[in-house]
């Protein structure tokens, strides 16, 4: 009943993983079109399966947790001391808007 041998489970994993971001961090992206962060989602599905099928699960589950250093990096370093921005609450928001390019009238449209 309960196996993992199929590709169910790296888009299970995938899919939590942008569920748990979207849930906890989708603030952050309040002004990036909903097709791009589709898009996203869909690459990263297609890139994981791939990699599964022609290397195996460990590496392609190896290759998803290697993303867990960029994020340290941009949100423990570069934000903090290259823009002034706190990497993990997004504040100023008028920096952090400045940084992502939005427009920071939100009621202008």
């Amino acid at each position: 009943m309960w196996e993992t041998d199929s590709l169910w489970f790296e888009i299970a994993i995938v899919s939590i993983i942008y569920a748990l971001g979207n849930i906890l961090m989708g603030h952050f992206e309040e002004r990036t079109p909903k097709i791009r962060r589709v898009v996203k989602y869909i690459l990263t599905l297609i890139v994981i399966c791939v990699v599964s099928i022609y290397f195996g699960r460990g590496v392609s589950m190896g290759f998803l947790a290697l993303f867990i250093f960029p994020l340290l990096y941009i949100h423990g370093y570069y934000l903090p001391k290259k823009k002034g921005i706190n990497g993990w609450t997004g504040e100023p928001k008028s920096k952090y808007y400045d940084f992502r390019k939005w427009d920071k009238d939100i009621f202008s449209k």
